[in-house]
């Protein structure tokens, strides 16, 4: 029978075969360091890196663009992830002196067990770690790497919803206003999930439009998914965006702003508004149920798991949207 320390370096194994195949998928160069070429793609991932004394070998190191950016912590399937941060943390801060990279500390740390996934953005306000699909791709890092550049003070989406410009009442009910100032103080403390509630008739859509506005332009939220459950409120969504006057501008949102009513399997690249009805269909890549079966379910009514899209780059953690 093998003993507990054979067991664990098998389940190790068998868990950096699937991060290998997760990263393979997402757009990552697996390299051993004896081969290391870090010209080989955007983004290079070199398993078992020794670092500066005292800080380990990181179970991969991530480079983007020849520079290093980040490290994945593995661990075996089960593990609580959490509890292994500070591992994650010792590789971010010992990267020699003589290796290239745009930002020290690193920036983005990683855990996973190949099942599990968390992710830690260091340029964050207020740095938590948070569950993803998958690892995101080597662009993802670049682009997160050239907004700190721009500016450094919010170089990413959580310092700025943090600060907000106040939000201009005029034009607004007293119940929306409210609605989108503790939705704002909700973002300010670190909390991204968020539930308004509203009447039928208090103008929820306009409220939403106020919101988005507000997210692209001071937020700088790359795109935002607006859910509907009927293709009809989808067409009615679209024209309420298309009439929507911007509060501070007085142009409309659609001539600043691109908005798509999403019915294909292609997502417009500069849409910043894309509503939908069929994301279980677009994220399966199959074809949309029949009305007589709930999205989500087949028609044994069995429920089903939605395939994962790796090229979107782990957009998100399993229960919601990232920035």
């Amino acid at each position: 029978m093998p003993d507990a320390s054979a067991q664990y370096i098998a389940a190790e194994a068998s868990a950096r075969k699937e991060i290998d195949e997760q990263l393979s998928a997402c757009g990552w160069v697996v390299q051993n360091i004896e081969a290391l070429n870090l010209t080989a793609g955007p983004g290079v991932a070199v398993r078992e890196f020794h670092l500066e004394e005292g800080h380990g070998r990181a179970d991969y190191l991530l480079y983007v663009g020849g520079e290093a950016v980040g490290a994945i912590e593995a661990k075996p399937t089960g593990t609580t992830l959490t509890g292994v941060e500070f591992q994650t943390q010792k590789y971010l801060t010992g990267l020699p002196d003589a290796l290239p990279a745009p930002i020290r500390p690193l920036p983005f740390g990683y855990e996973s067990t190949g099942v599990e996934t968390r992710f830690t953005n260091q340029l964050d306000p207020e740095p938590t770690s948070r569950r993803l699909f998958t690892f995101h791709r080597p662009e993802t890092l670049a682009a997160w790497v050239h907004d700190h550049e721009l500016d450094p003070e919010a170089p990413s989406i959580r310092t700025k919803l943090a600060a907000m410009p106040p939000l201009g009442p005029a034009g607004l009910w007293p119940a929306q206003e409210e609605a989108i100032n503790n939705l704002e103080e909700s973002f300010r403390h670190n909390r991204p999930r968020a539930l308004i509630q509203m009447a039928t008739g208090s103008g929820k859509t306009f409220t939403a439009a106020n919101i988005a506005y507000r997210l692209v332009k001071y937020a700088g939220a790359k795109r935002i998914l607006f859910l509907v459950d009927r293709a009809n409120l989808g067409r009615q969504t679209k024209k309420e965006f298309d009439q929507f006057s911007t509060p501070d501008d007085g142009r409309k949102f659609s001539e600043l702003y691109n908005v798509q009513h999403l019915q294909s399997q292609s997502v417009d690249p500069v849409a910043k508004v894309v509503i939908s009805t069929i994301v279980f269909s677009l994220l399966s890549r199959r074809a949309k149920p029949p009305s007589s079966s709930p999205v989500g379910e087949s028609r044994d009514h069995t429920p089903r798991r939605a395939a994962t899209n790796r090229r979107v780059g782990g957009v998100g953690s399993r229960t919601r949207p990232t920035g």
